[in-house]
């Protein structure tokens, strides 16, 4: 009898690393505050002082910079043995911000009247830390609506009307829905929310304190801006599921907002505007109300929970860009998220792929006008992922402080296969539907 070949093991990372916050009162001033991201803090928010830990044995550290209070960078450095980590991460701080100026605070009119949607599952136990972080917004006007997807007790609807329904300073919403499906339960949020604005985050998300704000200021400014995404930067990093898509992604983040305008397309994106992971994700992005209700909303046939298995951002990141309006990138609008398990991450790397496909197919479903444009776009759009799936298994843009960590070849074999089946994983979504009583998304 043959032997099956042993499925492959997760690979060992170099070493996990430790996630920081460091505030600097200026690009090389000194250390305002130091010490643990959100997940491993065990209580308080950002702003004590500055830790006196020394390290036992050499430590690698990924820290989130901020220069008084305003996230500017992030840095991967090696703390020496017995060495403050606050003065290693420190020193490497300044070297990243070398030259720059001390940046103000973007201005921005008027704060919208903005809506947060939640969707869970199940999701009690971990729920109440992202519902107290975003509670502690600095945004002045808005509130937070609970959906709580295809439920089977109610732990979700008892922990928000018994802990967070008698708020007086945010209102605190929970909603049923009892479809299941992501983008169903984000669509029964859009149809109760009351916000000009419409944000989306996850429940097992921590938001920082200016994330609301960040998030919705641009909308303010710019009348033709259908769309923001925010910055998602990881809690943990302390196992392979944790390191490996911050490595494949990049440890150094961007902090210039990016806007996407469909009248001047950008240079070098052979997929505009049917990219996949250029525009942000579903934790962290907001939508203009009635820019997303015109748009009849998320299609109910993609995201988690359905066979489409994700898409429902990508959907309708391209929606908006397709009818005509802006899309702003914000990095100063960020999440903390974490995963914890390989098999999180390899479900997470076929349902990417699957994600994509789904929602391409939703596109040429209900806006079979793109179809030529997605045609012509498909030989450079092939060209190119196969050109950053063999830099991601090389490792050539893996390195991050503690040796290169190269993408491993079966989770790109997984992605590929979520490719393939997206497409009628969507089409069973839809068939799931029929006579499913949806939430019906139009303009007031």
């Amino acid at each position: 009898m043959l032997s099956r070949s042993p499925r492959p093991a997760a690979p060992r990372p170099p070493a996990p690393m430790r996630v920081v916050e460091l505030d600097l009162d200026g690009p090389d001033g000194e250390v305002l505050a130091f010490g643990p991201a959100p997940y491993g803090r065990a209580s308080g928010r950002p702003g004590a002082p500055p830790t006196a830990e020394r390290a036992p044995a050499a430590d690698v550290v990924f820290a989130l910079v901020r220069l008084r209070g305003l996230p500017v960078a992030t840095v991967v450095c090696r703390v020496p043995p017995g060495r403050r980590a606050a003065d290693a991460v420190a020193v490497a701080a300044r070297a990243r911000l070398a030259g720059r100026g001390a940046p103000a605070a973007p201005p921005h009119g008027d704060l919208p009247r903005t809506s947060v949607v939640v969707a869970t599952r199940e999701g009690a136990d971990g729920l109440p830390r992202t519902l107290d972080s975003l509670i502690a917004q600095d945004h002045p006007d808005y509130e937070i609506v609970v959906v709580d997807s295809a439920p089977v007790t109610t732990a979700t609807r008892d922990l928000v009307e018994n802990k967070y329904g008698g708020l007086r300073t945010v209102r605190v919403r929970y909603v049923g829905e009892p479809v299941p499906g992501l983008a169903v339960a984000h669509n029964r949020g859009v149809t109760v929310a009351d916000g000009a604005v419409l944000a989306f985050t996850d429940d097992d998300v921590v938001a920082d304190p200016r994330w609301l704000t960040a998030l919705t200021a641009p909308f303010a400014d710019d009348p033709r801006l259908g769309c923001t995404t925010g910055l998602t930067l990881p809690a943990r990093l302390g196992t392979p599921a944790q390191i490996l898509p911050e490595s494949r992604d990049g440890f150094v983040k961007e902090f210039t907002p990016r806007t996407y305008d469909p009248l001047r397309p950008p240079a070098g994106r052979p997929l505009f505007p049917f990219a996949a992971g250029s525009f942000g994700t579903g934790a962290n992005m907001a939508f203009r109300a009635g820019v997303l209700r015109g748009l009849g909303g998320f299609d109910p046939a993609t995201g988690a929970g359905t066979p489409a298995r994700g898409g429902d951002d990508v959907y309708a990141f391209v929606s908006v860009l397709a009818a005509g309006y802006r899309l702003r990138c914000t990095p100063q609008a960020l999440v903390w998220h974490h995963r914890e398990t390989w098999r999180d991450l390899t479900g997470q790397a076929y349902g990417h792929g699957a994600g994509l496909t789904a929602a391409l197919t939703a596109l040429m479903v209900r806006r079979p006008g793109l179809l030529p444009a997605m045609l012509r776009r498909l030989p450079a759009g092939l060209a190119h992922a196969r050109a950053v799936t063999a830099s991601r298994e090389a490792g050539t843009g893996g390195a991050h402080g503690a040796g290169e960590y190269p993408w491993p070849r079966h989770l790109s074999r997984l992605e590929r296969r979520g490719m393939v089946a997206g497409p009628l994983g969507y089409l069973r979504a839809r068939l799931r539907l029929r006579g499913s009583e949806l939430p019906e998304v139009r303009v007031p």
